[in-house]
């Protein structure tokens, strides 16, 4: 056995001649290409994408605790929500939650606060993504607050949430800085006729103009505590307002209960979503609503178990080029931490497939609450709520090749002044920037807006 003296001079011994020279040198050439090789693929991993905090929520005026990821308009502005913070003077301890821009200027971003809800018939508590209308202007839900007040979650009797739009005032804005003015759509009234309580789905907008959306509770089940399983709802707008229809309440198993995300079309008019409990499973279900003159007729495609196939789809949907759905579990998976799954159509039915199972923390679920994104190659991009290996989340992609799917991790939350906990979905800008939230943490404890850069 050779120490380590010995390993150099076996290597180089033969320099002691020329010829041993030449020769060591066409021995050792395949070596050092290798080498150089190896240290610029490690150079390059390294460098394949870079995380940075471009806003840190304070907790005051400019609002706390971002569930919803961001959305970017043509410039590359940011708009987004926090669930609390702003007007603190409201009827909520913490705040009853702000409307927010980031402004890209140069290398850096300027923060603009939109609005402030104050808690009334107003609205209180967004934790929906802002997204814009046919007219440009931006579009979203509040959890509570609003007119209605025959809603309860968590065992308390809270306001139902409501619909909100948000436009620059007319005047000119000569700071660049001005708030913007709200206009309620539509008040959610809860069980038994109503929906109530909108969580995380995104508004849906048709070609005609009407909004789609989902709510947690309401609906004309008495089942689900009494408070109704949610709906999947319409606004239309109907001269200066909006008319609201329920399309569909949900009624627990079979059926699906509690739809904490939005809904997307096919190209045929049918409505997708997911639920979060329910069905013959009991872990919740995917379902389809199609339109007919009678109106919308729901088929539930897939019955989650709780087993290898996950549970709690939280996430939201969506399609790619071929018709195939792409969705994230909650919990459940191969390893507890949930899944990423597909649904294959054929011939009227679907077939499902886990492309994924995650890895959380033992005994709890710690998956996708964001809905996934795909880009242009197929790659899923998402964020976990508790995963990771410091279990704070994570930014993930998934690549395919050759039938099965790679994970990569993109960013793992410390806890630290990147965040934690996100809830969000995740945006791509025009260059291939990747943008979400972390619902906590940051150096004032209350959230940030990141930015992965490739």
């Amino acid at each position: 056995m050779h120490n380590r003296q010995q390993f150099p001079n076996l290597i180089f011994g033969a320099s002691l001649r020329p010829e041993g020279a030449a020769l060591a040198i066409m021995l050792l050439l395949p070596f050092l290409i290798f080498v150089l090789l190896f240290m610029t693929l490690t150079a390059q991993t390294a460098q394949a994408q870079t995380y940075k905090v471009i806003y840190t929520f304070t907790g005051g005026a400019d609002g706390a605790t971002p569930y919803a990821g961001v959305t970017l308009d043509k410039a590359g502005n940011l708009y987004g929500t926090a669930f609390f913070g702003g007007d603190l003077a409201c009827d909520a301890p913490n705040g009853c939650g702000t409307v927010y821009k980031l402004t890209h200027k140069g290398s850096g971003w300027t923060f603009n606060p939109l609005y402030s809800f104050a808690g009334g018939s107003d609205g209180a508590g967004s934790s929906a993504r802002v997204i814009f209308g046919p007219n440009g202007t931006l579009y979203s839900t509040t959890w509570m607050g609003g007119t209605g007040t025959n809603c309860s979650y968590g065992g308390g009797a809270t306001s139902c949430g409501t619909v909100f739009n948000l436009r620059p005032f007319p005047s000119v804005c000569k700071t660049g800085l001005c708030p913007w003015m709200e206009t309620v759509l539509y008040d959610f009234t809860g069980y038994p006729n109503d929906g109530g309580l909108p969580f995380f789905g995104d508004l849906l907008f048709d070609q005609a103009g009407n909004a789609y959306g989902t709510t947690y509770e309401g609906g004309g089940s008495d089942l689900c505590g009494g408070d109704g399983c949610g709906t999947v709802y319409q606004l239309t707008p109907s001269g200066s307002g909006w008319t609201e229809g329920v399309l569909h309440s949900f009624t627990g198993p079979p059926d699906g209960e509690n739809p904490y995300s939005g809904v997307i079309f096919d190209q045929a008019g049918k409505l997708y979503g997911t639920t979060s409990s329910g069905g013959t499973g009991g872990g919740g279900v995917v379902y389809q609503l199609t339109p007919s003159e009678s109106g919308w007729t729901e088929k539930v495609l897939y019955n989650f178990q709780g087993g290898p196939d996950g549970a709690a789809p939280i996430a939201g949907l969506i399609f790619d080029q071929s018709g195939n759905l792409y969705g994230a579990t909650f919990s459940g998976g191969g390893n507890g931490g949930g899944t990423v799954f597909k649904l294959t159509p054929s011939g009227g039915t679907w077939t499902y497939s886990a492309l994924y199972y995650l890895s959380g923390p033992p005994a709890r679920a710690c998956g996708p609450e964001g809905t996934l994104v795909m880009d242009g190659a197929g790659n899923l991009y998402g964020t976990t709520l508790c995963d990771g290996i410091y279990s704070f989340g994570s930014v993930f992609k998934l690549t395919p090749s050759g039938g099965r799917w790679s994970y990569t991790s993109l960013h793992d939350f410390t806890n630290s002044s990147d965040g934690r906990y996100p809830y969000s979905n995740v945006a791509f800008d025009a260059n291939g920037n990747l943008y979400g939230t972390a619902s906590a943490g940051g150096s004032q404890g209350f959230g940030v807006v990141w930015q992965i850069t490739p």
